[in-house]
């Protein structure tokens, strides 16, 4: 192990922090392919309470691997050690017995071949925090949830043997926002002190039971048995983040360090990877999240599938770019250019032009059928004709009018029937069970509610039997997780195509339901009434395209 001998003269006492302190706050919390982590945003609480305390805070909240990368350099570059470093990262974790890595957001079963390209080796973090031994610590949070991993990689934290002068704290993502927010920040208090009030997290690395870690001057080193240990530190960060501009930025402190030349060849093997030029192609544009998003919505139009429209080129998107690449001629490179965001969107606008045409046509041959039909039945005004109407066209044009037509004949039906046949009725519309109809048919053979209760059974055997079908469907559009805002601006556009919805207020009601389903039909999308990703781009497309 080695050693630091660390100054035994701190300053006086008082909350305070040096000039050079500085914090990142990393909470993914929303992923892409597996559960989320309830509680990891809640590190990012603790935000004010660092920059109260003289921090320079970085943060991401559901960050890409892509964008947790990038947090990590700019950390690199601001940890000179004149100062303290706090890291604090909750999320999924996965292990080998080489190492362990904290994944972005977007990450998709890695394994331990891909973990590296998924994620960041945490002991890039201990790297970075070994920038400024003796006051620096590493916080690991996360939670036992499911996270699909490849072969040679299991679920869970394996602290990296921490450089000197860091501690390494793990454990429950709630509990690690609530040990910086409070037992961290005090002051005068040691990590081991605060360790021991903290009964559910787990201390390792540099432990000094009688150095405070807050409160006057931070515990400096004076004498280290090995004088390059601060690049050393650099150079694990570097190594795990594995990136050009990592490289050269080693190179920029060091130029002439003990890696430098390993540094350079790493550059130039990065450089000449078709894939790593493509990426940095991709990144050069600084996409916006909306501009991904338009980029996801213009695939699916194409019926290239992004699996997802939330402006984070995950697997799905990568695979859906690379598909529309290799259809139209273009390097496969799974990443965007340019030239090919302008296709795309020729291409997207041209089908939306197709595909609202050929819904128009269908939506007035299935109008015109739907009149025809009225005539035929309900526009006669016998209880036979409505019926008829609403049984094929439940959520037609006249649907409404056949309904108020319908409730004379029902109220009069009411009056004549006999008090024993009304009680039976109304018993079983108050349980609206297939059992409890039936039940009424039995006890009323020829009872004046015969031809409702047999309606009723064949629409909840229908229900029944499509039970999974839309309970599924509706699980889809909470997934959506559409906002209220949202959800307004669906019912306005079905509004405006003439649908019918109901009131715009973010309610979806029988109205609006039936409304989604005259969409989806006039469409040839699935009908089941609610919302699902390729309704919504459809809807939203004439917007967004012109």
């Amino acid at each position: 192990m080695r050693v630091f001998l660390l100054s035994a003269l701190m300053g006086a006492t008082g909350l305070s922090a040096a000039a050079g302190d500085v914090a990142l706050l990393i909470a993914n919390e929303n992923y892409d392919n597996g559960s989320d982590i309830r509680a990891a945003d809640d590190l990012l609480d603790a935000e004010d309470a660092l920059e109260a305390a003289g921090f320079e805070v970085l943060t991401g909240e559901d960050v890409s691997t892509t964008e947790l990368r990038g947090l990590v350099e700019e950390l690199q570059q601001k940890a000179d050690g004149s100062g303290r470093v706090i890291i604090a990262v909750s999320g999924h974790f996965a292990s080998s017995n080489s190492g362990s890595w904290i994944f972005g957001s977007d990450a998709d079963a890695p394994s331990r071949l891909s973990a590296g390209a998924q994620g960041v080796a945490l002991e890039a973090l201990v790297g970075v925090a070994g920038l400024s031994p003796g006051q620096a610590v590493v916080l690991l949070g996360t939670e036992e949830r499911e996270f699909a991993l490849g072969s040679g990689l299991q679920a869970g934290i394996k602290a990296p043997e921490a450089e000197q002068g860091v501690t390494i704290v793990t454990g429950d993502a709630s509990e690690i926002a609530a040990f910086i927010q409070g037992e961290l920040l005090a002051d005068g208090q040691s990590i081991v002190a605060s360790l021991s009030r903290a009964a559910d997290l787990t201390g390792s690395g540099f432990l000094a039971p009688l150095i405070p870690f807050m409160g006057g001057t931070p515990a400096v080193p004076v004498e280290l048995e090995d004088p390059n240990s601060a690049e050393r530190a650099f150079w694990t960060a570097t190594q795990g983040i594995n990136s050009a501009a990592g490289y050269q930025g080693y190179l920029n402190t060091y130029p002439d360090g003990l890696f430098a030349q390993e540094a350079r060849r790493a550059i130039e093997r990065i450089e000449q990877e078709p894939a790593k030029l493509a990426e940095a192609g991709e990144d050069a544009l600084n996409l916006s999240r909306d501009a991904r998003r338009q980029v996801q919505r213009n695939l699916t139009l194409l019926d290239y599938d992004p699996k997802g429209i939330d402006g984070i080129f995950g697997r799905g998107s990568r695979a859906a770019i690379t598909k529309f690449q290799q259809a139209n001629g273009l390097p496969a490179t799974g990443f965007v250019t340019r030239g090919m965001m302008d296709r795309l969107s020729v291409q997207a606008e041209r089908r939306n032009a197709e595909l609202e045409a050929e819904a128009e046509r269908r939506r007035v041959e299935l109008e015109r059928q739907d009149r025809a039909y009225w005539q035929e039945t309900g526009a006669l005004g016998d209880e036979a004709g409505l019926r008829a109407y609403i049984e094929r066209y439940p959520d037609g044009v006249f649907a409404d009018i056949a309904a108020v037509r319908l409730k004379p004949f029902e109220d009069a039906r009411r009056e004549a029937a006999a008090a024993q046949d009304r009680a039976d009725w109304d018993a079983a519309v108050s349980v609206d069970t297939g059992a409890a109809y039936e039940g009424y048919l039995q006890a009323n053979p020829e009872g004046a509610f015969v031809a409702q209760a047999k309606a009723r059974i064949s629409e909840l055997k229908f229900a029944n039997q499509n039970k999974a079908a839309l309970d599924a469907a509706q699980r889809n559009e909470e997934r959506l997780g559409m906002s209220a805002g949202t959800r307004r601006l669906m019912e306005d556009r079905l509004e405006k195509l003439g649908l019918e919805p109901g009131p715009a207020d973010g309610v979806f009601d029988d109205k609006t339901r039936r409304a989604i389903r005259r969409y989806q039909e006039a469409r040839r999308l699935q009908v089941t009434g609610y919302l699902n990703q390729a309704t919504v781009v459809r809807l939203l497309a004439d917007s967004v395209l012109r």
